[in-house]
């Protein structure tokens, strides 16, 4: 079954992304599945989202929790099989959510075919063309440059040829087990058109992009002689030799041809770190790809002169280009909001999420506060937006998790200095008992990662049906987006408001006002209030409180 029109549905939907490995699992093996996730497939629809977002599932030795892919046309055994993904599918479809698949088209994984036959294939061989191969320097024994791996350590590997010489080094930007792919070969380009037609053919709706800016590099590999391994500061002018190169455009311009020939058209949505709202804007021009997360915002302090700042950023940005922005707060590579906001807040955007010590003490009763706030600002701007599972529970970023459980490659590769990720992907709570708290059967395995005890007064079932709930919260939340005509896709006006108050107004009456930092605020006389982050006062909109307003 594949959902009907609107074909532009994706310019202002809410979509909610599963960590599949964390949301649910069915077999009792201690891993999240499909067949879990197809069992709460209704508590997704029941939120109001959308469509889902779905990370990815392929068959992987999961060196990088599964963005190192071995097979891109099959589902790992540890999620399922290929029937049971189509009749996730389906029964998605048939409660009319969308469903978007994770795509990887920047590296392999070591265990992929492509990558056994470069191996044995030896130097020069077509099959080694296919990643990016080269000499070491000097007498071979050392990198070819100086590039660093974003997970730490260098992002070369030298190989042992299929004599038993020390032999060619290849790239990978990411982590040891996963080479990077050589865009310069048309080869390339070939199968990951084929493999979007495999899953389009199986009514998969759309694709989520990693790292959706790095897939070309310099052809001369330049040192980066100190400079950051994220993209310079500037206009552009000057070309990183593998962020934001752009030539990776008329990838996308491909992928965009491929997507439009299926009724309705398949969509994509770009993980692309990038300098800025311009640079961002050039990968949803016209013929390109539909959306990009707008990750300034995820990064921007809660300070209400950074708020509107970036707002107007990529309001301005993207309206050039006939593109929707695309918001989000949290995701799996990030520290959950709630944590992030509990914090004392920078007076400026970093360049780059920054990560959270294990000793760190977050106020989450004050970031809770702040990230409902911020939820109702998050989806009252125009186009569309992302949850990541969890949010909805108010769940922070777990911090303790033991070392020996630590599985994020950042940790080993930064020499166990940088705990990674793992904190953000900590299996969901589903009931406020058990071995799991419901993550799986009450007979089955624990958890690939361990839940904090005071999870289970963050589960589904001990806040559904509760007033004030973040769960409730977020349900009555989506109810009035999805059903206010002022919401969604539109224009947005700003309303003069003291300093740390944000204020706009959107179509047909709809007024936002958030109490960022500032004094309480009085509601505009004869306004009606139609939801609230938090309780009002007698002053009106208390600080770290937004409101949503009818005028």
């Amino acid at each position: 079954m594949t959902l009907a029109a609107p074909a532009d549905w994706w310019r202002d939907a809410v979509i909610y992304q599963v960590y599949p490995r964390s949301f649910a699992d069915g077999n009792g093996d201690g891993m999240g599945d499909i067949a879990g996730l197809r069992a709460r497939l209704p508590y997704i629809h029941a939120l109001g989202v959308d469509a889902i977002w779905i990370n990815p599932w392929y068959p992987s030795p999961m060196a990088d929790a599964g963005y190192d892919v071995a097979d891109y046309r099959d589902v790992a055994p540890v999620f399922g099989s290929l029937a049971e993904a189509e009749a996730l599918i389906a029964e998605a479809h048939a409660l009319e959510l969308r469903v978007l698949l994770d795509i990887v088209p920047n590296h392999t994984s070591t265990e992929h075919p492509w990558f056994k036959a470069a191996l044995d294939a030896g130097p020069g061989s077509p099959a080694r063309q296919r990643y990016i191969f080269r000499t070491g320097r000097g007498d071979g024994s050392e990198p070819p440059n100086d590039w660093q791996s974003v997970f730490g350590g260098s992002a070369w590997t030298r190989i042992t040829e299929a004599d038993g010489r020390a032999g060619e080094w290849y790239l990978h930007l990411f982590d040891v087990g996963q080479p990077d792919l050589n865009w310069d070969q048309p080869e390339v380009h070939a199968e990951f058109m084929s493999v979007l037609r495999f899953w389009f053919d199986r009514g998969v709706d759309g694709f989520r992009i990693d790292v959706a800016n790095a897939l070309f590099k310099d052809p001369d590999l330049p040192d980066l002689a100190g400079s950051e391994l994220q993209p310079p500061a500037g206009d552009g002018s000057v070309e990183h030799p593998f962020w934001d190169r752009d030539v990776v455009h008329d990838v996308y311009r491909e992928w965009r041809g491929v997507a439009d020939q299926y009724t309705p058209p398949r969509v994509f949505v770009a993980e692309a770190w990038v300098d800025g709202p311009e640079r961002l804007a050039r990968y949803v021009r016209r013929g390109q790809l539909h959306s990009a997360f707008n990750f300034d915002f995820l990064r921007t302090p809660w300070r209400s002169p950074l708020l509107r700042q970036g707002i107007d950023q990529v309001l301005a940005a993207l309206r050039g280009v006939d593109a929707e922005p695309t918001w989000v707060l949290s995701n799996h590579d990030v520290v959950r909001h709630v944590t992030r906001l509990g914090l004392p807040q920078r007076e400026t955007i970093p360049r780059r999420p920054e990560g959270v010590a294990a000793d760190a003490e977050p106020d989450l009763d004050l970031g809770t506060r702040r990230a409902r706030a911020a939820t109702l600002l998050m989806l009252s701007l125009p186009g569309g937006a992302y949850l990541y599972q969890g949010e909805e529970l108010g769940l922070w970023e777990v911090l303790d998790l033991p070392e020996r459980m630590l599985q994020d490659p950042t940790w080993v590769r930064s020499g166990k200095k940088q705990r990674g990720r793992d904190g953000a992907r900590v299996p969901m709570p589903w009931s406020a008992d058990g071995p799991s708290l419901g993550f799986g059967p009450s007979d089955g395995s624990p958890p690939w990662l361990p839940q904090p005890a005071a999870w289970a007064g963050m589960s589904v079932a001990a806040q559904t049906g509760v007033p004030g709930s973040m769960l409730e919260f977020y349900r009555g939340a989506l109810a009035i987006r999805r059903n206010h005509p002022g919401l969604g896709s539109g224009p947005l006006r700003w309303r003069e408001a003291p300093d740390g108050v944000l204020a706009f107004e959107r179509d047909h009456g709809f007024l936002c006002m958030v109490n960022v930092d500032g004094q309480p605020i009085g509601l505009p006389p004869g306004a009606s209030v139609l939801y609230a982050s938090g309780p009002l006062t007698q002053g009106g909109l208390p600080r770290d409180t937004a409101a949503w307003v009818q005028v």
